[in-house]
């Protein structure tokens, strides 16, 4: 991934609800296995204004870049 491209990005939380985000690549951001095994992103959601991680848990994420 580049760094300082957006994206959107969308995934289920634990609970159950869809998630839809608009996102941004930093050097802080990675994608990681989590110790239970399933993958892990973390990204800088432009909507909140801090960084969150999605996680493939119950579905797979998906990220559609932005164009510029």
């Amino acid at each position: 991934m580049e760094e300082n491209k957006t994206f959107t990005i969308t995934y289920t939380k634990l609970s159950g609800e869809s998630v839809t985000r608009k996102g941004k690549w930093t050097d802080k951001c990675k994608e990681h296995i989590a110790k239970a095994g399933h993958a892990c992103l973390t990204y800088l959601d432009l909507d909140a204004d801090g960084y969150r991680t999605a996680t493939n848990k119950i579905t797979p994420w998906s990220i559609k870049w932005s164009q510029v």
